[in-house]
């Protein structure tokens, strides 16, 4: 409020945050250093705060690295920049972060106007610092890019680099979560208990099943490029009240030149030194030493390891035969890109027609 008030940063919600003070922090939802996360309640909805601070990734490898709120400077872009500078810049820094895809330009466009807080066309230099500082947030970056298939949380304002976005009701695909002091406790065969008794009924979770597949076949060549699900684990995502599938947590989602800016050039003895994330492998060439560009796993295959306790489960009987067998094939599927496109696409098509099929014309479609 206080970057806002000397007129340094802009933004749709800052009004509300520091003058009407109509959106408020309620409970901090993190318990890293390098993220913070709040519930909140903006015009009496209940609302997720972000502030941008330091990217997950990144901090999880340097985890004594405590970063200062202060150190965002919004010095970029600088005074005296022209619109036309700063949309060259923001296709640029989009090319260097999602590659060099055909339909960059209608997302500056979308960006630019999201800047323009004020609707009147131009766009003030409080305003490009704030989105310029928005963008260099990984998450951030990924809501734009993936919001057509409203698979993530809506976006629904920003003051500076604060960006508040839409609940998500259900944080789990279990619904329910065995609370973080009990977890070290517990042997893993309670957690499925746990979760098999809270769990949606199947045919709710089969709904919740096809729209995680919906998000794989999104992310995998989408509009804006190719990501990759780096922390494949039912903490990351969820669903709302209408058991739509939403992703919980983009900060473990990876576009493929961050991977590939990770990979080039490294050093290693095997696969797993050129590890991303917690699973994003790519492979080792023993010989140069180096590591390739190719996964080992893709986004499909994780999903499917996901999805084997969770679909089969109280699947019905005359069903669960034939979807073990599905998403066996699928776990066995490989990162390589000679056996990508058809073989994916068929795997992940005959799997989401299997389980609408059941649901289709239900009350639970």
């Amino acid at each position: 409020c206080d970057q806002y008030k000397k007129g340094i940063i802009s933004g749709s919600t800052c009004k509300d945050l520091c003058e009407e003070r109509s959106l408020l922090f309620q409970h901090c939802l993190s318990s890293s250093p390098t993220q913070q996360v709040y519930s909140g309640l903006w015009r009496e909805t209940e609302v997720i705060i972000k502030c941008g601070i330091e990217e997950a990734l990144k901090a999880d490898s340097h985890p004594d690295s405590v970063p200062r709120r202060d150190m965002v400077l919004f010095d970029k872009p600088t005074r005296g920049t022209s619109m036309d500078e700063f949309k060259e810049m923001l296709l640029n820094f989009l090319k260097s972060n999602l590659g060099d895809q055909p339909s960059l330009a209608a997302l500056v466009s979308r960006i630019i106007a999201m800047a323009d807080v004020n609707r009147d066309g131009k766009v003030s230099l409080a305003e490009a610092k704030s989105i310029w500082a928005l963008l260099q947030l990984n998450e951030f970056l990924l809501m734009l890019s993936l919001h057509e298939k409203e698979h993530t949380s809506k976006l629904l304002g920003h003051c500076g680099d604060l960006y508040v976005t839409e609940k998500i009701p259900h944080t789990s695909l279990y619904g329910v979560d065995v609370p973080p002091f009990l977890q070290s406790l517990l042997p893993s065969i309670v957690h499925q208990i746990i979760h098999q008794w809270f769990a949606p009924a199947w045919p709710r979770r089969a709904k919740i099943a096809i729209g995680l597949l919906e998000f794989v076949e999104e992310i995998f060549h989408g509009t804006y490029g190719n990501f990759y699900i780096c922390e494949t684990s039912f903490k990351n995502v969820g669903y709302n009240d209408k058991y739509d599938f939403k992703m919980v947590n983009l900060r473990k989602v990876a576009t493929e030149m961050t991977i590939r800016g990770f990979l080039k050039g490294r050093h290693c003895e095997q696969n797993v030194d050129c590890t991303y994330g917690k699973d994003c492998m790519a492979t080792c060439d023993k010989l140069l030493k180096q590591c390739k560009s190719d996964m080992v796993q893709p986004n499909l295959a994780k999903v499917c390891g996901l999805l084997q306790d969770y679909l089969l489960y109280g699947a019905p009987l005359e069903l669960k035969e034939e979807l073990q067998k599905q998403l066996r094939t699928c776990m066995t599927l490989s990162g390589l890109a000679s056996q990508m496109e058809v073989h994916h696409s068929l795997v992940l098509n005959n799997l989401k027609t299997l389980l609408w099929k059941k649901i289709s014309n239900t009350k639970y479609s």
